[in-house]
């Protein structure tokens, strides 16, 4: 079942699309400012470098200060400081770099001021259109997100009553998961649809997006129960605490709609100013890099097509993000026929490999085709290695966590392929590394890896 039809809560598609208002909004109040203080002839092509240098200063300030998160359930006094704030800096930014590139002595401080107040005014009209037009759009049942409630007591039931006060955050409650009992407060509009063994296939059956846990604090046997059964699914789990009274320092407790939530699997990256990076990231890293290994790529293709009969390229299905599977792409090692009787967990070495295949396995050459499947969105250039969904079933029930690596796109190279862990090593240690880059990601990181993966990464004795 396909639940929350739309915008994902955490698509980068709303932050992408504030991105675009805003810097039409600066670049429209560049000109209007302009035409009430000069005449509309005098154009001089510094003013046009900064208006472009408004838009990139203002992309700057308003990523790095948090303006394009996710404002789900956030309210709008918090999102307008942030813009005010934001825009702040986005003018100092501009007057800064003025002056270092010596146009700040032509710069007309009145236009400057008045292109604060109209860039500033058109970000906020749009803001709040956006803003509104989602809250309708939720209401009406659009950009839904499903969520089943983990205890059906009185903590259940205050979080059933503060969603029905904003259904414009698009948060319906599909019902409970819990054990009935002549205490509990149940709502006859939201079921008991089963006990906590059974919230594994609820959650499927009912196309759950999110499990928040309303259980007492002294219930942690139940909440670990919770999340071991959940191991295989790459649903996100919450715990809405009944702590209202306390204040506690930590960054990973978010509100929504007035309620503390504790995130137990997330990652630095589902944040939206995070995928807008990881995505810009990922598509001009894969067009640079394919625009200068095109001749590589072409010598390639013609050595697998000499070197054996069979197509230039092999396409095999893996599971991505969200266990989403998709072709992954490689230049063909292989016989044609070299899977004819099945593939094996760990049967790498045994398969019928070509001579020139042999080469570019052990280079690692093979891997890339992948950058067109980084371009088409199926994965990004760092993240885990995505595995064949027959040894995804099976490992999901085998391997601790397993399935959290689904929660970011897999990638064609690695925190755990640079530190040693590929080809059939062993799956623990590289669910472990790929945990930690999940748990510690940053464009730095990225960066890191990809470095890593250039100078020392293409050759390694488990590559096969």
């Amino acid at each position: 079942m396909k639940s929350g039809r739309g915008l994902k809560e955490h698509s980068a598609s709303i932050g992408i699309t504030l991105r675009i208002l805003d810097a039409m909004s600066i670049v429209a109040a560049g000109f209007c400012s302009f035409y009430l203080f000069f005449d509309h002839n005098f154009f001089g092509g510094y003013f046009y470098n900064n208006i472009l240098i408004g838009v990139l200063m203002g992309q700057i300030a308003y990523s790095s200060l948090g303006a394009y998160q996710g404002w789900r359930g956030t309210n709008s006094t918090t999102e307008a400081s942030l813009v005010f704030w934001s825009h702040v800096v986005t003018f100092l930014l501009i007057i800064l770099s003025a002056y270092v590139t010596q146009y700040g002595d032509s710069l007309p401080r009145m236009w400057v001021f008045s292109w604060f107040l109209w860039s500033l005014g058109f970000i906020a009209i749009l803001r709040i259109a956006v803003r509104r037009m989602l809250g309708y759009l939720r209401a009406k049942g659009r950009n839904i997100r499903r969520i089943l409630l983990v205890g059906n007591g009185d903590l259940g039931q205050r979080v059933i009553d503060k969603l029905q006060l904003h259904p414009n955050l698009g948060l319906s409650v599909v019902g409970f998961v819990g054990d009935v009992s002549e205490s509990d407060t149940v709502d006859p509009n939201y079921p008991i649809l089963g006990s906590i063994e059974e919230i594994e296939r609820i959650v499927h059956e009912r196309g759950v997006d999110q499990v928040w846990i309303t259980l007492p604090l002294g219930e942690v046997q139940k909440m670990e129960k919770v999340q071991s059964l959940l191991v295989t699914t790459t649903v996100t789990i919450r715990i809405v605490p009944d702590i209202f009274g306390f204040q506690l320092l930590n960054h990973s407790i978010t509100e929504v709609a007035g309620l503390p939530l504790i995130n137990l699997s997330t990652s630095p990256m589902l944040e939206g100013k995070n995928r807008v990076l990881k995505l810009l990231e990922d598509k001009l890293l894969a067009s640079l890099i394919l625009v200068l290994i095109c001749p590589l790529m072409i010598a390639l293709a013609i050595g697998v097509k000499l070197s054996s009969k069979g197509p230039v390229f092999y396409r095999q299905e893996r599971v991505s993000w969200n266990g989403r599977s998709f072709n992954m792409l490689k230049f063909r090692s292989m016989a044609v026929d070299s899977e004819a009787d099945g593939v094996t967990w760990g049967g790498a070495s045994d398969m019928k490999v070509t001579r020139f295949g042999r080469f570019i396995r052990r280079s690692s050459l093979d891997e890339l085709p992948q950058f067109i499947n980084v371009l088409r969105g199926d994965m990004s250039i760092v993240g885990p290695r995505p595995e064949r969904t027959v040894f995804v079933e099976q490992f999901k029930h085998e391997i601790p966590l397993y399935m959290k690596k689904h929660m970011v796109k897999a990638g064609i190279t690695g925190w755990a392929q640079i530190n040693g862990w590929r080809g059939d090593s062993d799956l623990q240690q590289r669910i472990d590394f790929d945990l930690y880059y999940i748990e510690n990601w940053s464009i730095w990181l990225d960066l890191k890896i990809i470095i890593f993966t250039v100078f020392s990464g293409f050759f390694h004795k488990n590559a096969k």
